[in-house]
């Protein structure tokens, strides 16, 4: 890296976003903190994308075009990797924009907490109330700030939304970038990264305005479907289970419902013994080792995994435990 190089490599895939990529490169040069670059690069746009972002750049220095033929967003984003020039890496979608201190309030906290190595932020879903399941997802999201947090919620969800993020670079060049898949690319990244023992962290401000466009590839790639999301936490559960479950490989699963069960049955593909069904239910005549909720050993005794997804549950559940004694991380898990 070169004296004059920016700090911050500010990294914009874009596809075909002719309608919003102007609102979002705009949002990046309005940032209060000016050492950055904007790495714009076009992934196979067959409209105007390309012409938006060539006008910008032939007036702001700041913006560099690059093209990447591959089809994928992970393919855009690690070529504009590879030619980053910055030791602090920003994440930015075509079809959302930044608040004026986004970069500023993001490269302070790094700079202040080395311990840290990922920062993200709260955002506002725009437009708002027009998808309640996903309004329900950012205000989740949103309640998640410190490390700890982030960390026991990973297998929940994605407890960070990944346009929102900066990272030290080293991140990428330990764990690897991005991968093209059949999975979703951000989620599995994510964790691998927690799974590294890296540590995010979020600033209770929404710097992000998240747009819940109808082209967004959580809604129209089956990459992201429910099925994938939790086929990708699967792999990853049963690896955090080896480390931090004193009695791997068994485990007893919150959950019997149909879901419940069909999502836990993925463990089994990486050796995991299901030894025991929890539930709210009075059923004597299961086959399987079952407790009633109320009849659970005490702490200390199994290794608790919830997989139950109903609305309100979680906490539910996860307050009982607590309240029962259990620790989160060490004695259970929430998965669902």
């Amino acid at each position: 890296m070169n004296d004059d190089d920016p700090e911050i490599s500010v990294i914009l895939p874009y596809f075909n976003a002719e309608a919003t990529l102007h609102s979002a490169i705009d949002s990046i040069l309005k940032q209060k903190f000016e050492s950055f670059e904007l790495v714009l690069i076009n992934n196979c746009s067959t409209d105007n994308s390309y012409q938006v972002a060539k006008n910008l750049a032939s007036k702001h220095q700041k913006i560099r075009l690059i093209q990447e033929n591959a089809p994928g967003v992970a393919n855009a984003f690690n070529k504009g990797l590879q030619l980053a020039n910055g030791k602090f890496i920003a994440r930015m979608d075509a079809d959302d924009t930044s608040t004026p201190k986004r970069l500023e309030k993001q490269i302070q906290l790094l700079k202040d907490n080395r311990q840290i190595s990922i920062v993200a932020s709260q955002v506002q879903l725009l437009p708002t109330n027009k998808n309640r399941g996903f309004q329900h997802f950012v205000n989740w999201s949103n309640k998640l700030i410190s490390p700890e947090q982030i960390a026991l919620n990973r297998f929940v969800e994605q407890p960070v939304v990944n346009p929102s993020i900066m990272c030290r670079k080293e991140v990428f060049e330990t764990v690897g970038s991005y991968k093209h898949g059949n999975f979703p690319e951000d989620y599995d990244w994510f964790l691998r990264v927690l799974e590294a023992d890296y540590q995010i962290a979020k600033i209770p401000e929404p710097l992000l305005q998240w747009n819940d466009s109808a082209s967004r590839l959580s809604r129209t790639d089956k990459r992201y479907s429910i099925a994938a999301f939790y086929k990708t936490k699967a792999f990853y559960l049963s690896k955090w289970l080896k480390k931090n479950n004193p009695f791997y490989p068994h485990i007893a699963i919150w959950g019997m419902g149909k879901k419940s069960k069909q999502r836990a049955s993925l463990l089994e593909k990486y050796n995991i013994n299901i030894t025991a069904y929890i539930d709210v239910i009075n059923a004597p005549e299961i086959s399987e080792t079952y407790y009633h909720f109320e009849n659970i050993p005490p702490p200390g005794k199994i290794f608790i995994i919830s997989y139950v997804g109903n609305r309100g549950a979680r906490e539910k559940i996860r307050n009982f435990l607590i309240q029962k004694g259990y620790v989160e991380g060490k004695n259970f898990i929430m998965a669902a």
